[in-house]
């Protein structure tokens, strides 16, 4: 697997003790850009992302994503010898991903200290909800609570409804976003200054999903403003919203711009509005949302999805149906860009998934396998530390691995 390797990231070497969603995303981002990643999981029950839906013949689908171009091994972090092993593999490794609760791993013996005191340049991410400090710290968390706890939740929804959350753990895949961040400025950083100790990297999913929110809390700050629920109206330009169409097809319009405004005034046939005293600037448009969206809305309802669309485009209005993943593996710009692509799995045999991002004109990245089943590589990995067939069945046998 290693000999095929492409990418910016060739030669780092990363070992993720993770689990789930967060901590897994972080290290397959940057094994998408040529990282070699080796995932670690607890042996019989494995990571708790494998229980997850949707699954083909047992076979965890969300998993092959999350953790492909990994090599998985299985190893119990609580047994001394599976702590021995861990020894064994940090020398070869630049960082370390894990996102237990504080404290859990040193309870195990494997301490910060520790792991430096094996290979002292260790980059060490630690994600977890709530951070390693802080009277939440030893609170459970799911994605759906920093959602909640960061406002996020609170201005999803209709405003006479209650508040909505997505159909997808949107904070897990932003920790793992600012994980891989952190990492990369961490390695920079040992790079540029030659400093040779490694740092340890506190990332929470409610620091990195309230980072995202970008201006909530400089409006209440400095205008006592608590941002509400609007549905799919923008809540900072009008016209902006969902509106659908005569063949009962469902298109998001956004007219951000004054320029843009005018151009789909004119695409609609009701060049009128441009003038009109109401609408004249994007700020009356805000107040007065409502009875220029039901105008927009009546105009949209005369057209099909593809007369909409071939009066925005020629009138370059931003616009786009409301895509479900069939249409999505249907678009000709998906496919231009290769967007998805085949990737060989051992378990399922060719599946599609999402291509790497971004895309590098040099150095490009690549898929080269799907997401390991429970211990694949064990014995490839354990044979490599000096271990024979008979150490490996022992440790087999006591359930270390």
């Amino acid at each position: 697997m290693t000999s095929n390797i492409t990418g910016p990231l060739q030669g780092l070497r990363i070992l993720d003790l993770s689990t789930v969603v967060a901590g897994p995303l972080a290290s397959t981002l940057l094994a998408d850009l040529g990282a070699i990643v080796l995932k670690v999981e607890m042996p019989v029950q494995g990571d708790g992302l494998r229980a997850l839906t949707p699954h083909k013949n047992g076979v965890p689908l969300w998993w092959k994503v999350t953790n492909r171009n990994k090599r998985g091994i299985s190893v119990d972090l609580r047994q001394e010898q599976g702590r021995e092993l861990i020894g064994k593999l940090l020398p070869e490794y630049d960082v370390l991903v894990e996102n237990f609760r504080p404290g859990t791993l040193d309870a195990w013996g494997l301490t910060r200290e520790w792991m430096h005191s094996i290979n002292p340049g260790l980059t060490i991410l630690r994600i977890t909800g709530f951070g390693q400090t802080g009277p939440y710290r030893n609170k459970p968390g799911f994605a759906r609570v920093f959602e909640a706890m960061t406002g996020f939740t609170n201005i999803c929804g209709a405003a006479d409804g209650p508040p909505m959350h997505m159909g997808f753990p949107v904070a897990d895949a932003v920790a793992g976003l600012f994980g891989a961040v952190g990492i990369l400025s961490a390695l920079h950083h040992q790079h540029a200054t030659g400093e040779r100790k490694g740092q340890e990297i506190d990332c929470s999913l409610m620091e990195s999903m309230f980072r995202i929110l970008d201006f909530l809390p400089i409006e209440y700050d400095q205008l006592g403003v608590v941002r509400q629920r609007s549905g799919n109206f923008s809540q900072y330009a009008s016209p902006g919203n969902v509106y659908q169409t005569c063949d009962g097809r469902w298109a998001s319009i956004a007219a951000s711009t004054q320029r843009i405004y005018e151009r789909l005034c004119t695409a609609l046939g009701r060049p009128d509005l441009i003038d009109n005293a109401l609408f004249i600037t994007n700020q009356m448009r805000v107040e007065n949302r409502e009875a220029l969206d039901q105008i927009i809305k009546a105009e949209v309802g005369k057209h099909s999805i593809s007369e909409l669309a071939e009066l925005l485009d020629k009138h370059e209005v931003g616009f786009s149906p409301i895509y479900d993943i069939a249409d999505i593996f249907e678009d000709p710009q998906f496919a231009a860009r290769q967007a998805i692509v085949e990737v060989h799995d051992e378990e399922l045999g060719p599946v599609r998934m999402q291509n790497v991002v971004p895309i590098f004109s040099e150095t490009p990245g690549a898929i080269r396998c799907a997401g390991p089943s429970l211990g694949q590589h064990n014995t490839e990995v354990f044979q490599s530390l000096g271990l024979s067939d008979a150490d490996i069945a022992s440790l087999r046998g006591a359930k270390v691995i």
